[in-house]
C-alpha cells in the first residue's frame, strides 16, 4: 500500500462539480492499493499517517501529529501510485490492485480512519475527480509498505 501525505491549510475534492469531501487544517491523503495487500499493510499505514510528527509545536519544531492538533484526513483514492514508468513513457499499472478489491481496500482503511475518532472526509472511488488544496510548508510524505 502507498500513501502520499500532504500537510494542509485546506483541502477539498469535487465531482461533477459536487464537493464530496472538504476539510481544514489536516492531512491530504492520496491512497493507493497494490497487488497483494491486505489488513497488516492497511493498519502500517494508517497508523503511520495518524502518528506522523509533522505539526508544529509551540517552538516551531515539527513534533505534534494530526490527532495532537485535532485536524482532520482528506483521504483520496489514487491507483497512479502504482504507475511504473521503467519501461517507455506511458506508464504500467500492472502493480495496481484490481479495482473491484481496491475498493474494498480503500473503503476499510476511510472505516478504520473513522473508527480511530479522526474526522475522515474521501473521494468518491473511481471518480474523476478535482482535488484543490493549500500545502502547508510544503510538507509532502511518502509512505510504502514494500520493503
Amino acid at each position: 500500500m502507498r500513501a502520499v501525505v500532504q500537510r494542509v491549510s485546506w483541502a477539498k475534492v469535487e465531482v461533477d462539480g459536487e464537493v464530496t469531501g472538504a476539510i481544514e487544517r489536516g492531512l491530504l491523503v492520496y491512497l493507493g492499493a497494490g497487488k497483494g495487500d491486505g489488513a497488516e499493510e492497511r493498519a502500517y499505514v494508517l497508523s503511520k499517517i495518524l502518528g506522523l510528527r509533522i505539526f508544529e509545536n509551540d517552538e516551531g519544531k515539527m513534533d505534534k501529529s494530526v490527532v495532537d492538533v485535532g485536524g482532520s484526513l482528506l483521504v483520496v483514492s489514487q491507483f497512479t501510485l502504482y504507475g511504473d514508468v521503467r519501461k517507455g513513457r506511458r506508464p504500467s499499472f500492472d502493480g495496481a490492485m484490481p479495482p473491484e478489491e481496491a475498493e474494498r481496500a480503500y473503503d476499510a482503511f476511510v472505516a478504520e480512519a473513522r473508527a480511530s475518532g479522526i474526522r475522515t472526509e474521501t473521494g468518491r472511488f473511481r471518480a474523476d475527480m478535482k482535488v484543490s488544496s493549500l500545502n502547508d510548508g510544503p510538507v509532502t510524505i511518502w509512505i510504502d509498505t514494500a520493503k
